[in-house]
């Protein structure tokens, strides 16, 4: 299955990243590798995280706060945000209205 990151979900992950390079040389590298781990995981369980919308679900990574919200469409993963866990809940739902 080939995964695609909606723009903001993008940019949201690449602003962890840096933020977490900022805070300890290398965690930012050990940050990607979790969501890419997460990531693996959906890929491989597909339909066995939290379900978080009629057609959303979460998988949490491990070590750092945060959940990658994806969905399926068209057997292709569609990553609707990199959320952080100790943020406002559910502000990704406007990017599900702008496809």
């Amino acid at each position: 299955m080939r995964f695609e990151f909606h723009p903001d979900a993008d940019a949201e992950f690449d602003q962890a990243v840096e933020y977490y390079e900022q805070c300890q040389s290398g965690l930012g590298i050990e940050f990607a590798e979790e969501v890419y781990a997460a990531i693996a995981r959906i890929i491989d369980y597909p339909d066995v995280w939290s379900p978080m919308s009629e057609n959303t679900r979460r998988c949490l990574t491990n070590r750092f706060p945060y959940g990658i919200i994806y969905r399926i469409k068209n057997t292709r993963l569609h990553i609707i945000a990199v959320a952080n866990l100790h943020r406002r809940p559910d502000y990704w739902k406007e990017r599900m209205k702008k496809g």
